[in-house]
């Protein structure tokens, strides 16, 4: 039941009535991950469930967030709202964190454990011809005895993640000028370097594909190319759905600044948007260091 707005100020603690939203955002989502499945294992009508499911969720979002700007714009939000988004966000990012912490374990055992595992006396009467060396410590080892795996590549840090890693870092620069000049009261130099934050996260996500591209034809670097090259599309694929996300995040932030949105004492969006902005940033870091450089 929703509270009751008293005249002249926001609710103690505005809590909507009950919503389809959840439930209608589950059903696109579950055609989402049933697609998928199908997908990858080459059924026909996998794709097709996916867009499905991509095109309703993202419609039942587009519903969703505008009756919560509605709200917010109304002035049914209070500081108890404001605290409580700050805390779901917080939460939220930790709970990403501990996302990409499984997959940076999932590299960290099969270098140091699972793959010099392989190379003992045991498996060496096996496989003669295995390596058991993680692929950027040695050229050449990147081929399997028995043929399951093609030889490849690795993708090192230059020149392409080095661009991206300056791309990101650009961002994150004209992210923090837009927010403190928002505090300012400065609506215009904020927009600017809002659009200027989500240009460079667009062509950092172009580039990306690029770098795919460059995987896949010139180097021969695919997702069936061994523990290498699983563990580099997830974290790096996964990684750029997550820029892709912030990106989105950062446009539609831009656009409600634009129509007067937001005020500098009051601007908690931004700030959530800049706190996932900055995450995915520091990830990056962890990605360039440990993925290209080591």
């Amino acid at each position: 039941m929703s509270a009751t707005v008293h005249k002249g100020g926001a609710p103690y603690y505005y809590v909507p009535g009950p919503s389809r939203h959840p439930m209608m955002a589950a059903f696109g989502l579950f055609f989402v991950i049933l697609g998928a499945g199908q997908w990858v294992n080459g059924v026909n009508w996998g794709p097709y469930a996916v867009a499905f499911g991509l095109v309703w969720w993202l419609v039942v979002l587009k519903q969703w967030f505008g009756e919560a700007i509605r709200e917010s714009e109304s002035g049914l939000y209070s500081d108890r709202i404001d605290l409580s988004f700050r805390w779901s966000m917080a939460w939220f990012i930790f709970s990403e964190v501990m996302f990409f912490a499984s997959f940076f374990g999932a590299l960290y055992w099969a270098r140091v454990h699972s793959v010099p595992a392989l190379g003992n006396f045991e498996n060496a009467l096996l496989w003669p011809d295995f390596k058991a060396i993680w692929p950027s410590m040695q050229a050449g080892a990147t081929a399997s005895p028995a043929g399951t795996v093609e030889p490849f590549k690795i993708m090192g840090p230059w020149p392409i993640p080095t661009i991206n890693t300056a791309l990101l870092l650009t961002s994150g620069v004209t992210l923090t000028i837009a927010h403190h000049a928002l505090r300012e009261n400065l609506r215009g130099r904020c927009i600017t370097f809002m659009w200027a934050t989500v240009i460079l996260g667009t062509v950092f996500l172009g580039v990306q594909g690029y770098e795919y591209y460059h995987a896949y034809v010139d180097l021969n670097l695919k997702l069936t190319s061994g523990i290498y090259g699983s563990t580099f599309f997830m974290l790096t694929g996964f990684h750029g759905m997550h820029v892709f996300v912030g990106m989105l995040m950062l446009l539609f932030i831009t656009l409600r600044l634009q129509k007067g949105h937001f005020t500098p004492e009051r601007h908690f969006g931004l700030e959530g948007a800049a706190w996932y902005w900055h995450f995915v940033d520091v990830v990056w870091l962890g990605l360039y260091i440990v993925v290209y450089w080591m």
